[in-house]
Parts: structure tokens; sequence; C-alpha cells
């Protein structure tokens, strides 16, 4: 089993009369509202929890959003940089540049590739879609959104691998004439690749290629449909049963001392559902391509009609959930350290395992101090006892 500290440096700090009037969180809020001094400091506790994970043996997770107090983190390759020089233990996964909306994804495949060189080949690589308000910040065409994450994926592939002279690519929406990067990835032929979904049809491709799928909040349910569909294609496509570090869950942990306190303080990680969640674009509802033709007229719907499927985002169920609630759906674990590794073996069983937990360590109100406690906590009492039963169990 493998740790990974998920930190999304929030900003919390907006009046809340301000975010109830508002159209959106994401996309919409004036930038006169962040004062960059408190976003310096966030940054700089932010990098020192990474930096203290380095020290105590858990892995790293650099996320990437735009236009939004869900995170400062927009430009995850610089970030990169910085964990790279800091950093000299620990796998950093860069989740996710968002490659659909980059215009050339072999620079995207060129900062990989220098990020992987300067981490002495510690670098894993996570993609991800894109959502709504992203697209709309970004001024990107969602038509073919998901044509373009396939192809990116694959021309940064083939970029990475590539290592005998100038090749080309002639595709339906990237071209190249001349592809050479200098320097080539540290890893051969390439860093692991993931992607972060819960949509099936995605997680079926994903199998097909091999690749981690990272299913993020979408307790076991979710994730049983996602991890289900990526065994199944593999089995039709005549490929071999994958191995379960290929599967990662996602969730949100606080460790205290005691049940009482791990369930307050992890509390204050549902800022991410309750808040930043909570307002969404309502134009980006309207966005061409968002839903296949057959269901877009329920968009204009408060209900579905008679025998029609609802349609509605992951997320929406995850809006003004309790901590209690939160835990009883598995998607978040918080006690004591005996707790939480129940709370996490009893995930990890009814999934059927996998490798990777990605933790959501802090968001909100959650302090710099209080999220270093709960990393030194899970690095001393939890991971130990979590890796020997794992470990038992696939004995």
């Amino acid at each position: 089993m493998q740790l990974w500290f998920h930190n999304e440096n929030t900003y919390p700090f907006v009046p809340e009369k301000i975010l109830a009037e508002a159209d959106s969180v994401r996309a919409t809020l004036p930038g006169r509202l962040l004062d960059p001094k408190i976003a310096a400091d966030l940054f700089h506790e932010c990098m020192d929890e990474s930096l203290l994970c380095d020290d105590v043996g858990i892995n790293i997770v650099s996320i990437e959003h735009h236009s939004g107090i869900n995170s400062l983190y927009g430009a995850s390759p610089i970030v990169l940089g910085a964990l790279a020089r800091q950093t000299r233990n620990v796998r950093i996964l860069s989740q996710g540049t968002l490659i659909s909306l980059r215009k050339d994804p072999v620079r995207v495949a060129e900062e990989y590739a220098t990020a992987d060189v300067m981490l002495r080949g510690r670098l894993d690589i996570g993609f991800v879609k894109s959502g709504d308000s992203e697209m709309v910040s970004n001024n990107a065409n969602p038509v073919g959104n998901l044509e373009r994450f396939w192809e990116a994926i694959d021309l940064i592939r083939k970029a990475l691998s590539n290592v005998d002279g100038p090749t080309r690519w002639e595709g339906k929406h990237f071209a190249h004439r001349s592809i050479n990067l200098w320097p080539r990835p540290y890893q051969t032929p390439h860093p692991p690749m993931w992607t972060a979904t819960g949509d099936p049809d995605t997680s079926r491709e994903l199998g097909r290629r091999g690749m981690i799928n990272s299913v993020v909040l979408r307790g076991i349910d979710g994730t049983k449909r996602a991890w289900g569909a990526y065994r199944e294609a593999r089995a039709e496509a005549g490929l071999p049963e994958p191995a379960l570090d290929r599967f990662a869950y996602c969730g949100f942990v606080y460790v205290g001392d005691t049940d009482e306190e791990g369930v307050a303080i992890g509390s204050k990680l549902l800022w991410f559902l309750n808040t930043s969640l909570k307002q969404a674009p309502q134009f980006s509802k309207f966005l061409p391509g968002r839903m296949p033709p057959e269901m877009a007229p329920q968009v204009y719907r408060t209900r579905p009609k008679p025998g029609e499927a609802r349609i509605a985002r992951p997320a929406d169920g995850l809006i003004g959930m309790t901590a209690e609630q939160a835990i009883q759906r598995q998607i978040m674990f918080a006690g004591n350290p005996d707790t939480v590794t129940k709370q996490i073996m009893a995930a990890y069983d009814t999934l059927g395992g996998f490798g990777h937990l990605i933790f959501v360590g802090r968001s909100g109100y959650l302090t710099h101090a209080e999220a270093e406690k709960s990393i030194k906590l899970l690095a001393k009492e939890v991971l130990p006892r979590v890796r020997e039963e794992t470990r038992a169990r696939e004995r």
C-alpha cells in the first residue's frame, strides 16, 4: 500500500456573504478578493507539509485547478519544480495538468520529462479530463474533449518514449512535424501514468491501456463500478488480470489522538464539499458536448420525465454531508490511529484491495499545525499497520 498526501491549497477566506451572493466559487470570483500575503503563507505552509511527507515516507500529489477558491495550484509544473529540488525520498504524482485544454501536449511532455530528470525518476503522471468551469476559464471547446484527452495522452506517451531522434505526429486534434525531447525522462520508457475518473466508460479504456485508475470521492459503490469496468475491459481484450497497484482510492483522512479529535478536526476537510463544490457556474450546464445529445434536454428540467434517468454530477450527492455521513460512506477516515486503520482496511476489504490510498489531508480552515499532526500520526501509527495487514491479505 502506497500512501499519497493530497492538498489542493484552498483559499477559504472569502467572506460568506460574498460567497452566498456569487454565482460561482469557481471561474467568476474577482481576483481582488484574494490577499496575496495570505496566499503566500498558504503556499509555504503547503510546501512545508509536502516536505514533512518526504521526511516520514508519504508520497505527494501535486494537483492543478483554475480560477477559484477550491485551489491556488494553477500550474502543477511549477509546484513540481519546487518539490523536485527540495524533496529527496518519496514519489510525486502530478494530477494533473489539464491536457485536453492545453494547445500543445508536446510542451506538457517536455515539462514532465524535465521534472522526472530533476526528481531522478520519482515522478508519476496523472491526467484529468477537465471540469466545466475549467473549460470555460480556458476558453476550451467541450465538443470533442474526450477525443482530445486520449489523443493528448497518446502523443505525450510517444514524445516521452521516443529516443531515436525526431519523430512526427499527425492526429485529428494535434499535429507536430518534429518531436525530439531533450532531456528525455529519467524513467524508461516513461513515468507511470494515472487518470482520475470514476466514469466506467473511461475506466474501461484505462483498463485496456493498463493505466492506474484513481477514483476521487466516489465512495464504495462508484469505485466498484469503475474498477469493475476496468477489469471487465481487460478480460474482454484478453489481457492479464490487473494487479492491485493499478487502483487508487481517494478520501478525506484525519488522524487525532482520540476519535473525538479526529472527527472534529477532520470535519473541517468537508469545506471542500460544502463550499467549493456548492456553486458551479450555471452557464457550464449548457456547454455543448457536456453530455450525450439524448440526455441534454434534461438540463432544462428540474425533474426528469417518467422513465428517464436523472442526470447529476457525482459531486452533487456530496454537498451538505456531515463528517459522520462521510465516514459511513467511506469517503472519510477519521478518528484515532486504531479507528482510522480499521476504517481504511474495511474499505480495502470491501473493494477487494487497492494499491494506493490518496488522502486529502488539508482543506478549508484546517490549519497547518493540524495537518502536520495528522501526517505524523499517519506515518508513525497507521501506515505501518495498514501495510502489514495488506501484505497479510495478499499472501
